[in-house]
C-alpha cells in the first residue's frame, strides 16, 4: 500500500510524529564557543554522549544508545579515511555531514520498511582562530543547521529555539568558568521546558503557555533537584592544547570549581 505517494507521506508522518515522543524524556545537549575553544556539556545517567571524532571535532547525541554507537563509529571511520587519503585539512564537520551522515540519516528515516534511527546529532568544530567555530545539528530525518555562535539538542525544535536564544544572550566573550554556568543554565531550561510540555494536556495547551521565563535563580533550583545520581559530562575542545587533538574531558576537579557548592552531580 505503500506505493502510492500519499500512502508514503501518511507513513513518513507516523515515522516523525514516533520518533518526536521517543526525544521527549532524553537529556538536551549544549554547545557554545568560549574564548579559548567549544565548551560542550549534558547531563546523562551514565551513558556517554559526548565523543571525540577526530582532532578539531566533537560529537554530541541524544537518543537511542545503540543508534548513537552506530553512527559515531561510521563518522569515526569517515573522518580517518578522509584524514589518511586525502589531508587532516580536508576532514570538516560540513563535509562530514553533507556527504557523510547526513544521507544515511534521510535514507533510513524514508525507507519506511525499515527501522529508522531515533539519534539527533551535534557536530562541534575548533575553528583555527577564535569566531571562526562552527556547529552543526542534524535531525532524526537528515535534515541539519549550521552555526557559529552554538548549538544544542533537545525533545523538539521549539525548545531547542527556547535555548538557543538564552545561549546567545549570555555567550559573548565568555571564560571557560562562565561558559559552563551558561551551559548549565542552558541545559536546565532545555530539562525543565521539556519536563513541562510533557506534562501539558495537549499542545494547544503548551502553546498558550508560551516561553519560559529564563530565571536564573529558577534553573538552578532546577538543577539542585535533578542532577543527583547523575552524571555531568563536559568535553571541551581547546585551542591552547598542545598537539594535534584538541579535544579533552573537563576533569571532576576543574568542573567541581565551576559548580555551585550546593549542586553536587556525580562526576566523571
Amino acid at each position: 500500500m505503500y506505493e502510492e505517494p500519499y500512502k508514503w507521506v501518511e507513513a513518513v508522518g507516523n515515522r516523525r510524529h514516533y520518533l518526536d515522543e521517543q526525544f521527549k524524556q532524553g537529556s538536551p545537549v549544549v554547545a557554545l564557543p568560549y574564548d579559548a575553544g567549544i565548551l560542550l556539556l549534558t547531563v546523562s545517567k551514565g551513558t556517554p554522549k559526548l565523543y571525540e571524532i577526530y582532532d578539531r571535532l566533537a560529537l554530541g547525541g541524544m537518543g537511542h544508545p545503540a543508534d548513537l554507537e552506530k553512527l559515531r563509529f561510521s563518522l569515526l571511520e569517515m573522518a580517518h579515511v578522509e584524514g589518511f587519503n586525502r589531508s587532516p585539512s580536508d576532514v570538516t564537520g560540513s563535509r562530514m555531514v553533507k556527504y557523510g551522515i547526513a544521507p544515511v540519516i534521510k535514507q533510513a528515516f524514508e525507507e519506511v520498511f525499515k527501522a529508522p534511527f531515533i539519534v539527533k546529532i551535534l557536530l562541534a568544530e575548533l575553528g583555527q582562530k577564535a569566531g571562526k567555530d562552527s556547529f552543526l545539528v542534524i535531525n532524526y530525518d537528515g535534515t541539519f543547521d549550521e552555526s557559529t555562535h552554538g548549538a544544542v539538542l533537545a525533545a523538539s525544535k521549539v525548545i531547542e529555539q527556547e535555548m538557543m536564544t538564552y545561549i546567545r544572550e549570555r555567550s559573548s566573550g565568555l571564560s571557560l568558568e562562565q561558559a559552563t554556568g551558561t551551559a548549565l543554565r542552558a541545559w536546565a531550561l532545555g530539562e525543565l521546558t521539556q519536563r513541562r510540555a510533557a506534562e501539558e494536556a495537549t499542545e494547544g495547551e503548551r502553546d498558550a503557555a508560551g516561553p519560559m521565563a529564563p530565571d536564573d535563580a529558577r534553573l538552578y533550583t532546577h538543577l539542585r533537584e535533578t542532577v543527583r545520581e547523575k552524571t555531568i559530562e563536559c568535553a571541551l575542545l581547546d585551542r591552547n592544547q598542545q598537539g594535534s587533538s584538541k579535544y579533552r574531558s573537563l576533569t571532576s576537579e576543574e568542573l567541581g570549581r565551576f559548580l555551585p557548592k550546593d549542586i553536587k552531580p556525580s562526576l566523571p
